[in-house]
This record gives structure tokens, sequence and C-alpha cells, in this order.
């Protein structure tokens, strides 16, 4: 998720795995238990209020989704991955970086997941489709009912999601050959892209702007409005959103209609990488 591409917005919650390795003689049941206790304690200690903001670690990603345990073992996770892991979630994996903990564990963890999420080879025509299908259905289903699908920041055509999917499809068929696609940060993933010729600078010019511009404007309609919001700021709240994207007073309404002209251009690139 976010937190794993240094994405993260006042808004985010955390996209966790939690992965423990039991020590040499340590019984195994006992070791998973100690990892289980740790591991809803952080989730507990970071949902707490405080001067910072709650913290929502979402483990729902995890082998199983969240009929699966908690915390496994490093094998754990290399059998399930070997033996029912779907292109989703080598999708997921994408953002996969340590964050906390032991550091060499977490380096054992990239090690074992990079061969699933810059496959060799890149990815089969199947997987391709099933990419794309997967994306049909959360454009049906998961955009709000009554927001226009031509403004929401998040889900609508041309934002962040759209490219965000766009970029990851080209790591996941194309990283195994350019080492720049292995990161898991969405905009140098995209200049990548671009170094190796898989996009046109003109769209990922338009994929960039968009997706920058979508993510200022989140971030400034939670300041303004102090709750989070993926739909274009109202009239109240537009001058004050406008000002922390960098417009002048004076020019403040022509926000909404700059968002809506570069996510359109967005959304044509997308419709050739994504789609075509």
């Amino acid at each position: 998720g976010r937190l794993g591409g240094l994405e993260m917005s006042y808004s985010s919650d955390a996209d966790v795995l939690f992965v423990h390795d039991p020590l040499s003689g340590a019984e195994e049941r006992e070791a998973s238990e100690a990892a289980f206790a740790v591991a809803n304690e952080l989730r507990r200690l970071l949902a707490l209020p405080g001067p910072d903001p709650a913290l929502d670690l979402d483990a729902g990603l995890r082998p199983e989704g969240r009929q699966g345990p908690l915390v496994r073992t490093l094998t754990s996770y290399e059998a399930y991955y070997e033996r029912w892991s779907k292109v989703w979630e080598a999708q997921a994996l994408l953002r996969a970086v340590p964050v906390a903990g032991d550091a060499e564990l977490g380096q054992r963890f990239l090690d074992m997941v990079d061969p699933l999420r810059y496959p060799k080879g890149g990815l089969s025509g199947a997987d391709v489709a099933e990419v794309r299908r997967i994306k049909a259905r959360v454009d049906s289903e998961r955009l709000p009912r009554g927001a226009d699908p031509a403004s929401h920041l998040k889900l609508g055509r041309g934002g962040l999601g759209d490219v965000e999917w766009t970029v990851q499809l080209l790591q996941l068929r194309h990283a195994h050959q350019v080492a720049g696609l292995r990161t898991t940060q969405t905009l140098p993933a995209l200049w990548a892209a671009e170094d190796a010729e898989l996009v046109d600078h003109d769209a990922a010019a338009a994929l960039a702007a968009s997706w920058q511009l979508a993510s200022r404007i989140r971030n400034a309609t939670m300041l303004v409005r102090g709750r989070p919001s993926d739909s274009l700021p109202q009239q109240q709240d537009l001058a004050g959103v406008a000002f922390l994207c960098g417009y002048d007073v004076t020019e403040a309404s022509r926000l909404p209609d700059d968002y809506r002209r570069g996510a359109r251009r967005a959304a044509a690139a997308v419709h050739r990488v994504f789609w075509g």
C-alpha cells in the first residue's frame, strides 16, 4: 500500500504483513503466540489518539485475507505463495518493503517474494487479462453511488487508481528486465518505464501530472475540512484547497477544471497503456 510506496496521505491507513521467524530451538506454537501478541499490541498502540493521528494497521492483504492467521513465519509465507498465490497478490507485493523489526528477516522476505512480484518472463496473457478483469470490477463496484467518475480523485477516470494500476501492470510485465521498475514508488517506476520506452513521454507526463495533482488535492482537502474526501472541493472549501495546492487566491476557480482536463489526458494514456 501507500506505506510501502512512501506515498501516505494524511488520511491513509497502513497495509501491512506481519512476518516472524522462531529462534533456533524455540517451540513454533509458542513463538507464533508471542508474535501474535506483539502484532496485536502494536496495532492497539498505533490506534490510540495522541499528539499524532491514530494509524490503522490493515493486514487484510495477508494470505487467506481476514480468515488467515495475522502473523506467519517466513516458511509459511513461502509455502503459501508457492502453492496458492494469485496475480493480485503479486501486484500487492510490488509495494512490500520492511518498515520495522528485524531488518535481516525483512530482506529475506523480499528475496523470497521477488520472483513472484517480478516474474521471470513477465506475465502470461491470462494473468494480464486477470489484472484487467479485476480493475474493471473495481471500476464498476467501488465508485461510490452518485460520485462523478470524471472527478473522483481515487477511483475516477485518470485518477490515482488508474495511474497506479497502469504503473503496476508495467512493473509486473517488465520489471524482470528493467531494473528501474523494481521500486515501491509510483513516479520513479513511471519514469523508469518511460526511460525503457514502455510508455511515451506524453503519456508518462499526463499520468504523473494527474497523480500528483490528485494527491495534493486530497491532502489539502483533509487540512481544510478536517476529514478525508476523494471529491473535488466544494465552493466553500475551494479557495483554501487551491491555495494549499499552489494556486494564487485569485485563480482558485481554475482548480476543478485543471484537474478534470489533466484527468482526461491521463485517462487517454491509461486506455492506451493499460487496456491497449
